[in-house]
């Protein structure tokens, strides 16, 4: 199938692929940052990740049209985060999410990838109704979301996890 990519000044943002990604994948998910905010996903080792990629990302991505987006550099290729719109199970609308190695954090690519996601998530895809969850704790990633226009609502907690999670909505 044909999936739409997307391109900013820097970034090129494509749908994560089973084949192409699964080191990235691996290496990503579990960076410190990542288990400490979105949570560890017993990822450990390239088979995991596949199967991960086959079985979380690439039916939403069959079922929408969009899903998880690997984030790569235009100067030189580099795969330095992620960033997608999810279907998640226990909240409303479509969750927009991001999340970046180490070595690419606090160079503005979050939001310039997170800013086309949004856009693409309204204009591309007509998504009526566009959400985030984050933990109180992380800060920067509340910064973003308000950055982006995104509205701090309330308090929630979804399924199988007792944390309670920041809810925010784009207006």
């Amino acid at each position: 199938m044909n999936y739409k990519t997307f391109e900013t000044a820097r970034l090129f943002l494509r749908p994560a692929l089973p084949l192409e990604d699964a080191a990235f994948v691996l290496e990503l998910m579990n960076t410190p940052k990542w288990k400490q905010n979105i949570g560890d996903r017993n990822i450990n080792s390239i088979e995991d990740a596949t199967h991960y990629i086959n079985t979380r990302m690439m039916p939403q991505l069959e079922r929408l049209g969009y899903g998880n987006y690997v984030l790569l550099r235009k100067s030189d290729n580099a795969k330095i985060g992620s960033c997608g719109l999810y279907d998640r199970v226990g909240l409303e609308g479509i969750d927009i999410g991001f999340a970046f190695l180490p070595a690419y954090e606090r160079k503005g690519y979050a939001f310039e990838a997170a800013h086309k996601i949004l856009d693409a998530g309204t204009n591309v895809f007509n998504i009526k109704k566009i959400s985030a969850i984050t933990i109180k704790e992380n800060i920067n990633s509340q910064k973003l979301l308000e950055k982006l226009g995104l509205k701090f609502i309330k308090l929630i907690r979804i399924a199988n996890d007792e944390e309670e999670l920041m809810y925010y909505e784009l207006p």
